[in-house]
Order: structure tokens, then C-alpha cells, then sequence
């Protein structure tokens, strides 16, 4: 199952080849941080964050470790990049193109998304300090056609996303293609697994009304044998007795082939041997 550091391990080794789209990236991790400072778990997402900050020719110094809390305890966040804030002035999400606009929500995402693949479906979300980002978030995915649900946890506010399609159009977006795989290959499975699940189910059930049947198939012609009436019967009737006792599993057709008959015609008889027995039950 692919995790969600292999999708940004994906994400961050995308090098736009446009200025413009490195600076939009960077614009994204900025506000995907909440200000300049990007904490982040993943190693990967803080060398894209220097790379792209060098690559503008802006100074920026290597990822540090994070710094304990007051009571000595190590930070949750792993690495720390300060960013240039300056990167974000006159920069536009109404005025950007498409493809600024695309490496826009790869730099937030890379920044505060968390992306799981489970057995229960996929999930993406967003984790921003302001609701304001917040809702700037959902207002440029809405632009770009996906849909996004707002939340809040622990003070922070949410963007997330469910849904096979929704996901797989935000990964489309961002460029990680093998997340997109990843949907499809779990749609794919999910789809043959309901599938199977229908088949057997129908062929359990089809097993239990064959059952049934020859159960009350194999009584009635035992009554008729008991009160001396089989013997009376025509020849058809009587090789069909004779044949569902000598298979008293099989199913119509199994039956029909065995006698060289049609399917129909098996029915036929043996609802005749049921009903024969049952009219002298009455």
C-alpha cells in the first residue's frame, strides 16, 4: 500500500522548469507553513523547499533540526526551513496561470497536506493555522474544479477531501502520477473483490434453492415408491426418478445432459413427480 511519504517523495522531486512555477511552488509552501518558518517531518519536503528557494537566487540556509520545547522535550518537527517571505509579494492566485497555479497547491499541499490510502478509502487533508488560508484553500481547489469540505481539530483548521474522484483529480493536478495509480489500482481491486462477493453469494444461494428442490424431489419420490405408484408411472417419469436418486446433488442441467433431454423438460418432470405425490398426500 503506498504511504504518504512516498506521494510527496513524489511531489518533491518535480523540478519546474518555468521561474515562474518554482516561485508559485514556493509561494504555496509558504502558505501551506503559515509564514516563513516550514516545519516539516519529511526531509524531502524541506530540500524542495531550499531548492527552489535557491533556484530564485534568494539566500536561504539548509534544513536544521527542530529546536526542543521549554520543557526540554524534542520537537514533533523534525526539520526547519526559513523562508523569504518577500518570495509571496505582488504574487496573485486570480492572476496566475494554469500551470502557477497547479504548483501552487503542490507547494501547500507538500507543505500541510496528509495524504493516507486505507482498506476504507483514501483521504487527503490540509492542515492550516488560519481559517482565512483555510478558506482561501477551498475557494482555489473549487476554482480548479475539485471539491473540498472545510473541518477544525485541535485549534487547527482543515481542508480534506474524500472520494475516489475528488482525490485522484487533486493528485492529477499536482503531478503524482503514481498516487493516481495507487487510486486506480485499489478502485480496481475494490471493484473485482464486490464483484466476487455478488458471484458467491448468488452461487450460495442457487446451491441452496438446488438443495431444496431435490430434497423435496427425493421425498416425493419416495412416497410414490412406498404406496406402490412409481412403478406405475410412464418411462420418462420413472428414468428422471430414477436418475435424481442416482444423483441426488446434481442440478438441472447436470441432469438433463445425463437423461439427453432438454432443461425444461427435467423441470417438467420432476415438478410432475412432486406434484403426483403431493395429491395423494391430500
Amino acid at each position: 500500500m503506498l504511504v504518504a511519504g512516498e506521494v510527496k517523495g513524489e511531489l518533491a522531486r518535480i523540478h519546474p522548469a518555468r521561474a515562474c512555477c518554482r516561485r508559485a511552488e514556493l509561494v504555496g509552501l509558504l502558505s501551506g507553513a503559515g509564514g516563513p518558518t516550514l516545519r516539516t517531518l519529511d526531509h524531502a519536503t524541506a530540500r524542495t523547499a531550499v531548492h527552489l528557494a535557491t533556484a530564485l537566487g534568494m539566500a536561504v540556509d539548509p534544513p536544521r533540526p527542530a529546536a526542543g520545547d521549554r520543557r526540554g522535550e524534542r520537537s514533533r518537527h523534525h526539520l526547519v526551513v526559513e523562508l523569504d517571505p518577500r518570495i509571496a509579494d505582488g504574487w496573485s492566485w486570480k492572476a496566475a496561470p494554469a500551470h502557477d497555479r497547479r504548483a501552487f497547491v503542490r507547494g501547500v499541499l507538500l507543505a500541510s497536506g496528509s495524504i493516507s490510502f486505507t482498506p476504507s478509502g483514501p483521504h487527503v487533508e490540509f492542515v492550516l493555522r488560519e481559517r482565512a488560508t483555510a478558506d482561501e484553500l477551498r475557494s482555489a481547489l473549487s476554482d480548479l474544479d475539485v471539491r473540498a469540505l472545510p473541518g477544525l481539530r485541535r485549534g487547527r483548521h482543515l481542508v480534506y477531501l474524500k472520494g475516489q474522484e475528488e482525490i485522484a483529480a487533486l493528485l492529477r493536478l499536482v503531478g503524482a502520477n503514481r498516487g493516481v495509480l495507487e487510486l486506480e489500482t485499489h478502485r480496481v481491486g475494490r471493484d473485482v473483490r464486490a464483484r466476487l462477493n455478488r458471484l458467491l453469494n448468488a452461487e450460495e444461494a442457487n446451491l441452496a434453492r438446488t438443495v431444496r428442490a431435490a430434497d423435496r424431489q427425493l421425498g416425493a419420490i419416495a412416497r410414490l415408491e412406498a404406496e406402490g405408484r412409481l412403478g406405475t408411472l410412464g418411462p420418462g417419469l420413472r428414468e428422471t426418478a430414477a436418475m435424481r436418486r442416482h444423483m441426488p446433488d446434481a442440478d438441472l442441467d447436470t441432469l438433463a445432459g445425463a437423461l439427453g433431454v432438454s432443461r425444461s423438460a427435467v423441470n417438467h418432470r420432476l415438478r410432475r413427480l412432486v406434484g403426483l405425490a403431493s395429491d395423494e398426500e391430500e
